[in-house]
């Protein structure tokens, strides 16, 4: 049974992930949908209720009823490397392929129909608060008057992107922006602003979790930071132990949203509570197993190269060995 990871050509944190399944002697197949049509290709025959589909790339033959499971790490927009690409290529080509990737019965790592939903913010902090994390308060509106109370209400409060930095060349940063309630809110009226009141932090804390493995990283923040992915600290990132109430929560959140992986982000406040930023479906693990040694990149071909067909499911048992990610 074969692995298929569909990811971009440049994507190291999926080289750490290949290594270990060829350590395992696991067969896998790598893809990037700009691939297709081109240097890749696709055949899906339905007859008489039965389903024939078959992948070729690198010299190589996938047949879907040989899939294992299937990792949904970093792939390119369908067709995008074609010789004329158009949206209507790109359009044709995403239905044959994950029409004909639906029709197999791996399991995935995420199934794309359960990441589409991960990826919005609001559903997000819906999901945190029924999975029992500490949420910081926050609203997405387009009513200056809404943005206007709030900041009143919360006094300090930061401004984030709900969707992340737009797609472009060069890539355009976004970082968390703190403001106060004398800000001017009138161009909440051009577009959807996500606000919410802001936590004085101490750390911030990325936890990993990997089919029910969780892994934990802190890094201590400085006075004045406010968002994590930007400017150094000094600090490195360092193992941390998980709170039962954390572990608790992420079975729940993983279970409610489908997800096989989740990197959860959070600000550790003076107190030690974890408040729930953000669960990127696809986030990069990659610097923190560098930084940390933890074995995350192992757990992802563990869970890649299990039995095919498991349900995408967090146990609590699974927790026992991993609750600190070695700590």
């Amino acid at each position: 049974m074969t692995v298929l990871i569909l990811t971009c050509r440049q994507d190291v944190t999926a080289d750490m992930v290949v290594a270990r399944l060829h350590e395992r002697g696991v067969p896998l197949v790598r893809l990037d949908p700009a691939d297709v049509p081109g240097e890749a290709s696709l055949s899906a025959e339905y007859v008489r209720g039965d389903f024939y589909g078959h992948l070729s790339t690198d010299g190589r033959l996938l047949s879907m009823s040989a899939l294992r499971s299937i990792w949904v790490r970093r792939p390119g927009e369908p067709a995008a490397h074609a010789p004329e690409p158009s949206e209507w290529l790109t359009a044709e080509t995403e239905q044959a392929l994950y029409g004909m990737l639906y029709s197999a019965t791996a399991r995935w790592m995420n199934h794309p129909s359960a990441s589409t939903q991960a990826r919005c913010k609001p559903w997000q902090l819906g999901v945190a608060h029924r999975s029992g994390f500490a949420v910081p308060p926050t609203v997405v509106t387009t009513f200056p008057r809404v943005a206007r109370q709030f900041a009143t209400q919360y006094r300090d409060i930061v401004v984030k992107s709900a969707s992340g930095p737009p797609a472009g060349d060069p890539p355009v940063a976004l970082p968390t922006t703190r403001i106060g309630p004398d800000a001017d809110f009138a161009g909440v009226a051009a577009g959807p602003t996500l606000l919410q009141q802001y936590v004085p932090k101490r750390a911030d804390i990325r936890l990993t979790s990997v089919g029910g493995r969780l892994f934990a990283a802190r890094k201590r923040a400085t006075s004045d930071q406010v968002d994590g992915r930007y400017g150094a600290t000094g600090h490195a990132w360092e193992p941390a132990r998980i709170p039962d109430r954390i572990a608790r929560a992420v079975r729940d959140y993983t279970d409610l949203a489908a997800l096989a992986y989740a990197a959860f982000d959070f600000a550790e406040d003076e107190e030690g509570v974890w408040w729930f930023l953000e669960c990127n479906q696809g986030g990069q693990f990659g610097f923190i197993e560098l930084e940390t040694g933890q074995p995350i990149a192992d757990a992802v071909a563990a869970w890649l190269a299990g039995a095919p067909n498991g349900a995408v499911r967090v146990t609590s048992g699974a927790l026992g060995g991993h609750g600190g990610g070695g700590l």
